[in-house]
């Protein structure tokens, strides 16, 4: 069964760090994957994606520096490192995977998680 589910959001401070996880089903081993987030009023924004492989492919200009993607082909899961975290960071943040890379310019991901709330007090 096709399946992604994210963990690690949550409740922090500006400036505090949070490590989302995104596991996946085997089915999902040569995909690429990606994070995105959606604030309240706002549209959905890819942060960061992945190749197959573990290798970067995007990284938002909003969390460059800031944040890292990263995969465990072994676990077959995906992180999101957050760092410096700033309250514009809060947004429920989903966990995507397709068959090709996955950019801010290309078809929306056909897989998707159901999402972890992440929020940034002041």
């Amino acid at each position: 069964q096709a399946q992604l589910v994210e963990s690690g959001g949550g409740l922090v401070q500006a400036g505090d760090s949070l490590r989302l996880s995104c596991a996946a089903s085997r089915t999902f081993s040569m995909s690429a994957m990606g994070w995105f987030r959606q604030a309240p009023g706002k549209e959905r924004e890819l942060v960061a994606s992945v190749n197959w492989g573990g290798a970067p492919t995007y990284y938002a200009d909003s969390v460059k520096g800031r944040f890292t993607i990263s995969r465990d082909t072994a676990k077959n899961t995906v992180y999101l490192q957050m760092n410096s975290l700033k309250p514009e960071d809060t947004a429920v943040y989903y966990c995507a995977a397709d068959s090709f890379i996955i950019l801010p310019t290309t078809p929306a991901p056909r897989y998707w998680g159901q999402g972890t709330q992440v929020t940034v007090s002041s």
